[in-house]
């Protein structure tokens, strides 16, 4: 037996008690969880930079990918929010807003640009071709309220006396052929064909000046379309000159030497390389 078995023991002064033990798992007492909020926070800034970038339409690819994201992460964070694992509910609600809104603009802007684009190409195109014109009457059917015609000048051929008009307002009108004697200085007749002379009219009823000098003129004649030659003499074969101001005309005629068998002959009229060329149909 030891010998301080019997002794008596004292108490040797206050206890400090024990810190309570942490428990996890369900029903425990643990330190409270931190706020989820990096979903929310982040939706917030994707949907502020795609939002302003849906506002350039260059960019509207960029909204788009940016606003579907902050979408996406603001739905997401604001289930958080609901089941209290995060706490910004407003900058939560702001993102999933702003990637709407970023969705939005990015669908305006794309839409913007492939007009612009769509535009463009057909002003490019435009420009490349060069204008159609459009059939109009003669003037008498004009002033009779019969002129109903309003086909491209380039599906089909026109008639003595009607005009091609082009979107500029520039109009070209080709008279019925008459027939015409060459002097014997004349070239570019040959003996035994016919010769016949047509007055070409060009009005500028726009509000652009016309530069004229690059008007062409030629002619086909009879069933095979033989080339008809030009007629250069004293009072024919000059050529348009000059510029057409704005509400003002010019008048060239011009000899065509045309074979003797030959039953129609047709004028053809290219103003310039802006405009395509007109044909007239004429009976000689």
């Amino acid at each position: 037996m030891s010998q301080y078995s019997n002794q008596p023991t004292y108490p040797q002064g206050p206890q400090e008690p024990y810190p309570p033990q942490q428990h996890g798992g369900h029903g425990g007492h643990g330190a409270p969880r931190a706020a989820r909020n990096g979903l929310g926070t982040t939706a917030l800034i994707l949907g502020l930079i795609g939002a302003l970038s849906g506002l350039i339409p260059l960019l509207f690819w960029l909204a788009g990918i940016l606003g579907l994201i902050a979408l996406v992460l603001g739905l997401t964070g604001s289930g958080r929010v609901k089941r209290g694992e995060a706490t910004n509910k407003g900058v939560t609600l702001t993102g999933a807003a702003l990637g709407l809104v970023s969705l939005i603009l990015s669908v305006v802007g794309a839409v913007t640009l492939f007009k612009v684009v769509d535009d463009g190409i057909k002003e490019l195109d435009k420009a490349v071709s060069g204008q159609d014109a459009v059939k109009k009457g003669t003037e008498k059917e004009a002033a009779s309220g019969e002129d109903k015609s309003k086909s491209k000048a380039k599906d089909k051929a026109l008639a003595a006396g009607e005009s091609a008009q082009y979107d500029d307002k520039l109009t070209i009108t080709v008279s019925a052929p008459v027939k015409y004697t060459p002097s014997e200085y004349a070239s570019g007749h040959t003996k035994g064909n016919k010769a016949r002379l047509v007055t070409v009219v060009i009005h500028n009823a726009g509000t652009k000046k016309f530069d004229a000098s690059g008007v062409l003129a030629t002619a086909r004649a009879g069933k095979d379309g033989t080339n008809a030659e030009q007629i250069f003499d004293e009072n024919a074969g000059t050529m348009f000159q000059g510029s057409i101001l704005p509400g003002k005309k010019a008048t060239v005629k011009y000899a065509f030497d045309v074979p003797a068998d030959a039953k129609n002959l047709t004028v053809e009229v290219a103003p310039d390389f802006d405009h395509n060329a007109s044909q007239w149909e004429l009976k000689v």
